[in-house]
């Protein structure tokens, strides 16, 4: 059997190491406030913000057109480290993922409104980003895909469960979960500070980083990717640490 809600969900608190995060007692207090490698990687700019070159490429490739802004891609934070709520221990990292039968688990335990429907809202095959998150130095680890859509997320009916929700009826279920399976780890670990640099780059320069949702969103657990937010980052793994 699975751990039990062990996935980063309500109690989404911001990383250890995002100074300019607010953060807040659980994500669900706040709901209405709050409303996470299908294309070639991009080869890495030379630019301080690594932007430069690859929009080159992008609009001799496109013609300069600006694509449409959609979500197909998504980050999925979860907590690698011991933590217990209401005395369940909800850790659990990349390598408890790889250790689930068929390196497949369901991504339970989300409480926020706005993460639910990102989660109702992902595609079989879509791949996301496995994050590391409230711990020593969060960040991206791997990527997983979408392997089940939305179904009723049944710890929300568990008494025992520390994401128990007395207010959800099994006829009309308030919460829902995904299946992700692992693909692959990331080429090296992905450090939170690593990405900042980059989006606070962007901001000045109108890279794909600029609005990420992991510096605009701090708070919510499951959160949704461009395609070039996700290639951008991904594309990252090519490069040496700085």
């Amino acid at each position: 059997m699975p751990w039990p809600s062990r996935k980063r969900d309500k109690g989404a608190v911001a990383d250890k190491k995002e100074p300019d995060a607010k953060v807040a007692k659980t994500e669900e207090e706040a709901p209405d406030k709050e409303e996470e490698e299908k294309s070639a990687k991009p080869p890495a700019g030379s630019s301080k913000s690594g932007w430069k070159n690859w929009k080159k490429t992008k609009e001799s490739d496109s013609g300069g057109e600006e694509s449409k802004i959609t979500y197909c891609h998504w980050l999925l934070k979860s907590e690698p480290e011991s933590r217990l709520e209401k005395g369940v221990d909800v850790k659990f990292s990349i390598d408890d993922l790889k250790a689930q039968p068929n390196q497949t688990t369901f991504w339970d335990g989300v409480r926020n409104y706005q993460a639910r429907n990102f989660l109702r809202a992902m595609k079989l095959g879509q791949q996301a980003f496995f994050y590391h998150s409230n711990c020593k130095e969060p960040g991206i680890v791997a990527i997983v895909k979408i392997v089940k859509e939305a179904y009723p997320d049944h710890t929300q009916f568990d008494q025992k469960d520390p994401h128990y929700d007395s207010s959800s009826r099994k006829e009309n279920p308030k919460w829902s979960m995904v299946d992700v399976q692992f693909v692959r780890m990331t080429k090296r670990f992905i450090p939170l500070s690593e990405i900042k640099a980059h989006h606070l780059a962007h901001k000045a320069d109108g890279g794909p980083l600029k609005n990420m949702m992991l510096f605009t969103r701090q708070r919510l657990s499951i959160q949704p990717l461009t395609q070039e937010e996700f290639d951008f980052v991904l594309s990252l793994e090519e490069e040496k640490p700085h």
